[in-house]
């Protein structure tokens, strides 16, 4: 079957169309003809090798991290799903490899297509969508009334945030250029801050959650709009020693990250608020019930462009460059 192969750790000239075996069905997997994916910063950092702490893998490897098809085969153990089911998903971060025509997954990080959606806005929604609900639902404990900073919210993360914040009765704040202001308030955001002409740590005061996804200063100046007792969570920010012990990592490792996050968790005990990093997790229960907000009008995705299969390199460079206004970039297949 022909993929989108990373040959070895690096920049772009790194990743190149290949012929690859088809993958091997286990008992629990479901076999998908996948029909779109879509690319996220997740890939580029994988491909240049920043990840291999987390996610050591083997080049040459697959690279691409969500996907919508139809299930082409089934493993004799497999309840959930029949040959011929629209579905989408988020492998687990050992099995990747949705740039491919054909991709086997566990059952159980697998749900049914959201029946509003077409192939190739499904496929912009695991990744992000699972992100968001790990965060706000179950990181963050998100509740009615209370207040929420998301960052870059007409990001890919962003725009599924904010409208899972207002499902939970959130009052949502948000930063973004002056070009996205119009879109995020259409999401439903109460409170913009124009990174390019504000500063939002002055702007923003008692915050119950900070959703980061920008890392660097931005995070630590988001300490700033915490009230005590605050949380915040962080998919870009450094790892911290709960995620190490998670990930069963090395002792040699354990000791990198909590070096790592000391500043920022030194910081946020200064300020009664707490930090903690988050890398999510495959779900297909999960996703299900993001699907069902989905069908019901609550969350819709927002896809900025979409790349035929062939240019798969041109739509992970128009990603890295930082071209796409919001959303999702989506690769279609034939």
């Amino acid at each position: 079957m022909k993929a989108f192969v990373v040959e070895r750790y690096g920049g772009a000239d790194t990743v190149h169309a290949s012929e690859v075996p088809e993958p091997l069905l286990g008992d629990h997997d479901v076999l998908v003809r996948i029909h779109a994916a879509s690319v996220n910063p997740l890939d580029i950092k994988t491909r240049e090798g920043e990840l291999k702490a987390i996610l050591p893998y083997r080049a040459p490897f697959v690279l691409g991290n969500d996907l919508a098809g139809e299930v082409a085969a089934v493993g004799a153990r497999v309840t959930r799903f029949a040959i011929g089911d629209e579905v989408y998903a988020r492998p687990d971060q050992n099995r990747i490899g949705t740039f491919a025509e054909l991709i086997a997954v566990h059952q159980d990080d697998v749900a049914t297509k959201p029946a509003t959606l077409s192939m190739q806005e499904a496929a912009s929604i695991p990744l992000v969508a699972l992100t968001s609900w790990q965060a706000l639902v179950e990181r963050a404990n998100l509740r009615p009334g209370q207040k929420v900073l998301i960052h870059a919210g007409s990001g890919g993360v962003g725009t599924i945030a904010i409208q899972l914040a207002k499902h939970l009765g959130a009052i949502v704040a948000t930063t973004t250029s002056t070009a996205n202001i119009d879109l995020v308030k259409d999401l439903g955001v109460d409170v913009v801050v124009d990174y390019k002409r504000q500063a939002f740590e002055t702007n923003l005061h008692n915050y119950d959650v900070v959703l980061d996804t920008v890392g660097g200063a931005t995070l630590q100046n988001s300490l700033r709009v915490l009230k005590p007792g605050g949380k915040i969570v962080s998919v870009a920010g450094p790892p911290d020693p709960a995620f190490a012990e998670e990930l069963g990592a090395s002792p040699v490792i354990r000791l990198a990250m909590a070096a790592l996050s000391f500043r920022v968790r030194q910081s946020a005990r200064r300020r009664h608020v707490t930090y903690s990093f988050l890398f999510m997790k495959a779900s297909g229960d999960q996703l299900r019930e993001i699907t069902a907000l989905i069908d019901a009008g609550t969350i819709r995705p927002v896809v900025d462009r979409v790349f035929a299969f062939e240019s798969t390199r041109e739509a992970l460079a128009y990603v890295e460059e930082g071209r796409a206004r919001a959303g999702k970039v989506v690769i279609r297949m034939k």
